[in-house]
């Protein structure tokens, strides 16, 4: 792992805690917040009592925050995050010294404050990047002070301990890199080389994922556990599909056939009308959005993929994929139900099949038993009966 944060501050700053209960913040609040946010990123009790140590003592983080080609989504949903800390994160744990959306200075001022930040807090602050840099012509589809974006990403990045790509703008060049790509947009991963880049994938990625990352670099001071995608496992490990409340009726091969159908009224698996949900990996099925109240696809909407590279270009939203990556149980969908001889199937498409199966002969042997119990009683007349 590599270390992040100095474990003693050179210089006396206000720690995190000291500035939550200045605002107000208990003590109560303050460790359920941190039991909280251990369950998001999968700590143990001791993992807690460390976050709330380090959440005690440490001072905030030298944040600077770059927007390039984006939308600005991701840091929309750090901000509308229903969990008031975790919205404080932003402008209160951390110390936010330059981002072009939410700062007042602006112009030369605001150039002024991004060279004293990287003067002043050299090799130790986070720099956190917000969408693609574009590289047709020369840079000129993005600049900021006369500066393209990827000259400013690359001067900021030179004395940042560690780099956060936010959304799939910064991963993977988003919508902005779809065919046929006029501004050669370009992933964070691709201009920046030599520093630790930890890419949290999404459009926008949730805001408790978000924090989640912040928490994790100032409670063990390294970066936390990456997939092969430079995206953290504690949120990224799981497909959609796995998490989602609707499988079941997946496995039980009952798909919605049109948005309008009954089947979409009784809530049935989306994947005929588009669900990208079982090549997607991303905490929505879990975390949830809104505070843990809905995610799109309870919602009554397809999931689009959006934390996977190239989502704009694959394919139709409303079209599903004849196959994925995986054990191949999509590509078997129109055949869930269907008679089966011959060939064997697997997984859980086999699984679904023989639920059926077994679902009718329940249903035949009871009807069976009706229809015996019936003529038992044809037999034996009304004067036997030994009803009340």
């Amino acid at each position: 792992m590599t270390l992040l944060l100095d474990t003693e501050p050179t210089r006396r700053e206000e720690t995190i805690y000291e500035h939550l209960t200045a605002r107000g913040v208990s003590r109560r609040e303050f460790l359920q917040f941190c039991a909280w946010m251990g369950g998001c990123i999968g700590l143990q009790a001791s993992g807690v009592e460390q976050m709330v140590k380090a959440l005690e003592t440490r001072k905030r983080i030298p944040v600077i925050w770059l927007h390039f080609q984006e939308c600005t989504c991701c840091s929309e949903s750090f901000l509308r995050s229903s969990h008031p800390i975790v919205a404080d994160i932003l402008l209160d744990k951390i110390s936010l010294d330059y981002t072009e959306t939410l700062m007042a200075a602006s112009g030369h001022q605001a150039e002024k404050s991004l060279q004293d930040t990287i003067e002043k807090y050299k090799g130790e602050y986070l720099l956190c990047i917000e969408g693609s840099v574009p590289m047709g012509d020369d840079g000129v589809y993005c600049c900021i002070g006369g500066k393209t974006a990827k000259s400013i990403a690359e001067e900021v990045a030179e004395h940042a301990k560690a780099v956060i790509a936010w959304g799939n703008c910064a991963c993977s060049g988003c919508v902005q890199a779809a065919k046929p790509n006029p501004t050669e947009a370009t992933p964070i991963k691709r201009i920046i080389a030599g520093k630790p880049i930890i890419n949290v994938q999404g459009c926008p990625p949730i805001a408790e994922v978000m924090a989640g990352v912040l928490v994790h670099l100032l409670t063990f001071d390294t970066i936390p556990q990456l997939d092969n995608l430079g995206r953290p496992k504690a949120f990224y490990s799981r497909r959609v599909h796995d998490t989602c409340y609707r499988r079941p009726n997946y496995d039980a091969g009952l798909f919605v056939e049109s948005f309008d159908d009954e089947n979409a009224r009784k809530g049935y698996c989306l994947y005929k009308v588009g669900c990208k949900g079982p090549s997607t990996y991303n905490s929505c099925g879990t975390i949830r959005w809104n505070g843990g109240v809905s995610f799109p696809i309870q919602s009554g909407h397809p999931c689009i993929g959006c934390s996977e590279s190239n989502f704009w270009d694959n394919g139709p939203f409303y079209q599903r994929l004849p196959n994925f990556p995986g054990f191949g149980i999509e590509a078997t969908a129109d055949k869930i139900g269907a008679v089966v001889s011959g060939v064997a199937l697997v997984g859980a498409a086999g699984h679904a099949v023989m639920t059926n199966f077994r679902k009718r002969a329940d249903i035949g042997e009871q009807s069976g038993e009706n229809a015996e119990q019936a003529e038992q009683e044809e037999e034996s007349g009304p004067g036997d009966s030994s009803s009340l």
